[in-house]
């Protein structure tokens, strides 16, 4: 979601930042950047190792949030070039949808509603719905289940290493669209296809007969 449909992952980087200098700590921006699709547990730690133990982790993520929120007010949710096409795209061809995100239920909702696209989607599965974040599977087991799909019916979107590492792991083919952070080449390796932009992504869905051979199955 973040990153991947919604422009809210450089605001959010900015946001950091200042954060963290308001209580006196400069951070470097790849500190961040490497938490982008991280769930709050793994984000927490990696900020925590890179700033020092003496790192104020609750006051600068409260912080942030503050002024992430006074963004959105004024701002409002940007969303990402094509969104709405691919959208239109897998609507006409009949194909259903669900959000598969680290952020929260309530922050996920009120950030799609906010962008006008809440009513897109037939299924939300979130962070705090999942005992294990993206790497691990479970966020989109759960989307899939909500969908009531099989996971090996179903394509992903993802920015992101630890979501199309979380895509493998489920066994849901992965369509990977760049935002910020390169993934590993291990990771890049399990992807399906790659995309420069979402509405590029919407080529690969002209058709109803089919998509392939799913690659787990493929021989």
């Amino acid at each position: 979601m973040d990153g991947l449909m919604l422009d809210t992952e450089r605001p959010a980087i900015r946001f950091w930042l200042m954060a963290a200098a308001e209580y006196g700590y400069p951070m470097d921006e790849s500190i961040p950047v490497s938490t982008v699709g991280m769930d709050e547990g793994d984000t927490r730690r990696r900020v925590m190792e890179a700033c020092g133990p003496d790192f104020p982790y609750e006051a600068v993520r409260a912080r942030l949030g503050v002024l992430y929120a006074e963004s959105m007010e004024r701002e409002g949710v940007g969303r990402k070039p094509g969104l709405e096409y691919l959208l239109d795209q897998l609507d006409g061809l009949g194909i259903i949808l669900a959000v598969a995100t680290s952020t929260p239920r309530a922050q996920a909702i009120a950030r799609l509603d906010r962008a006008g696209i809440l009513d897109r989607f037939k299924a939300l599965a979130c962070g705090d719905e999942v005992s294990r974040g993206k790497p691990a599977p479970d966020i989109y087991l759960l989307a899939a289940d909500r969908l009531g799909m099989d996971p090996v019916d179903c394509v992903g979107f993802e920015d992101s290493d630890p979501g199309l590492r979380s895509l493998a792991s489920a066994g849901i083919r992965s369509v990977f669209v760049k935002d910020m952070a390169d993934p590993s080449p291990e990771t890049l390796s399990t992807v399906w296809r790659s995309c420069a932009t979402l509405r590029d992504a919407a080529g690969l869905f002209q058709v109803k007969e089919g998509l392939g051979p799913h690659p787990r199955r493929a021989r």
